[in-house]
């Protein structure tokens, strides 16, 4: 895919400008050509792609997308056969036996990772797009395209059936396991709604919903002080504008100069995430019983498992997953946020990319979890052979969610700021 950079001019009389929401540099808006997406010149984030489809083929693989989404509710993922016995489960069954076992937060987690995040996205989508195609515009439309866009990392279906592909794996040799249309319809599903999501122009679809993208209304001449929206990228310039921090106009987002209490609130859940790390790791995340006779799996045996089945690239996998991307995450947001407190502007676009990484893996994390709501949900045959989750699966679903809040509470433009300060 080929990138350009957009204009870098701090002050203009035209509209057209926006502000980079990783750095703030303030940036003029130029079309992306087809293909292509248009970069900052100075973190070198992303701001925007060009050469969508178009809202015809984003309705279209949306409807299609949600036609798989009700088939694969609708029909048997896996059935398990071991010993002249059989057990069928659907893509709601780990939910209902978390439940059942009073284990409401990976209840809760799963359900709304797996199945209620995707729905919502697939109709809030359509709610937006399909009047904007009609030549109208949704009401409160801004709030729902908002909301849509903050449930983007947390609808978890990719991750889901990598859980899927890594307990498959676990229980092959095992039991006779046959593939329901269901889990064929969900593989189908995430590809379509990918294709469904890369077809939108998002900045146009927000051009759309309300002022358009460097409506300067409040500017002065000469004034580069601004408020970004978080959310939908609307520039607000904010001479005059009182003592009160505005509403975006567009999304009614709450504008910040910078998010509110960011360092203290990073740390706070960055400590909190470390203090469940310990439990997460020492005690099991399952245990499998057969005859009568427990075996508990942590994190860790359950990679030297694979490693023992002679399954080293799925072992690479859950390890790289499940330990790696954990610790990592832990020790580059406290890097992040000593560095900023220090005031360092040593390397700030190394810096702004390690923050962008971080923000991106860290969902992948849950493919333990995910794992083993199928394993439970299929291997419940009584006293020959049924698994049950263990105390570290929800200390390790913590992880995963706090460190998630965590790099979203940091403000990468802080690093900008607090290098910018130094130089002055």
């Amino acid at each position: 895919m080929g990138q350009f950079m957009v204009n870098t001019r701090h002050a203009a009389k035209e509209d057209g400008l926006i502000a980079c929401p990783e750095c703030d540099l303030l940036l003029h808006v130029r079309d992306a050509p087809a293909g292509s997406a248009a970069n900052c010149p100075r973190c070198g984030c992303t701001l925007y792609r060009g050469g969508h489809w178009g809202l015809d083929h984003a309705i279209a693989l949306h409807v299609t997308a949600l036609v798989l989404f009700t088939m694969a509710n609708s029909f048997h993922f896996i059935t398990f056969k071991l010993e002249g016995r059989e057990n069928s489960s659907t893509l709601i069954s780990g939910v209902f036996e978390f439940a059942r076992q009073d284990l409401w937060l990976l209840a809760f987690v799963v359900f709304c990772a797996s199945i209620a995040f995707p729905l919502v996205k697939i109709l809030s989508t359509l709610y937006v797009i399909v009047p904007i195609r009609l030549g109208r515009r949704p009401p409160r439309g801004g709030r729902v395209f908002r909301f849509v866009e903050f449930l983007s990392p947390w609808a978890m279906m990719e991750v889901f059936l990598l859980g899927v592909i890594v307990a498959y794996v676990k229980l092959i040799d095992l039991a006779t396991l046959d593939l329901g249309p269901a889990i064929f319809s969900f593989g189908a599903l995430i590809i379509v709604l990918a294709a469904g999501e890369s077809a939108i122009n998002r900045r146009d679809v927000w051009n759309a919903l309300g002022p358009s993208e460097g409506s300067t209304g409040n500017r002065r001449v000469g004034d580069t002080s601004h408020y970004s929206c978080h959310s939908c990228g609307y520039l607000l310039f904010d001479a005059g504008a009182g003592d009160h921090e505005p509403h975006c106009p567009r999304c009614t987002a709450h504008l910040h100069h910078r998010k509110p209490n960011s360092l203290t609130r990073t740390w706070a859940l960055l400590l909190t995430a470390i203090v469940l790390y310990v439990p997460a790791n020492v005690f099991p995340v399952m245990t499998v019983i057969s005859f009568g006779k427990g075996q508990p799996d942590t994190i860790l045996s359950g990679v030297v498992a694979l490693i023992n089945a002679g399954m080293w690239p799925l072992a690479a996998i859950v390890f790289f997953a499940s330990i790696t991307v954990p610790v990592l995450k832990i020790i580059g947001l406290m890097y992040l946020l000593i560095s900023v407190d220090r005031g360092s502007s040593w390397r700030p676009r190394d810096r702004t990319f390690l923050y962008r990484v971080i923000e991106q893996v860290g969902r992948w994390s849950m493919i333990d979890v995910f794992m083993i709501s199928i394993l439970i949900a299929l291997v419940k045959l009584d006293a020959i052979a049924t698994i049950e989750p263990g105390v570290g699966a929800t200390s390790f679903a913590g992880v995963v969610i706090i460190t998630m809040i965590a790099s979203h509470s940091f403000d990468p433009r802080l690093i900008w700021d607090r290098m910018e300060q130094k130089h002055v």
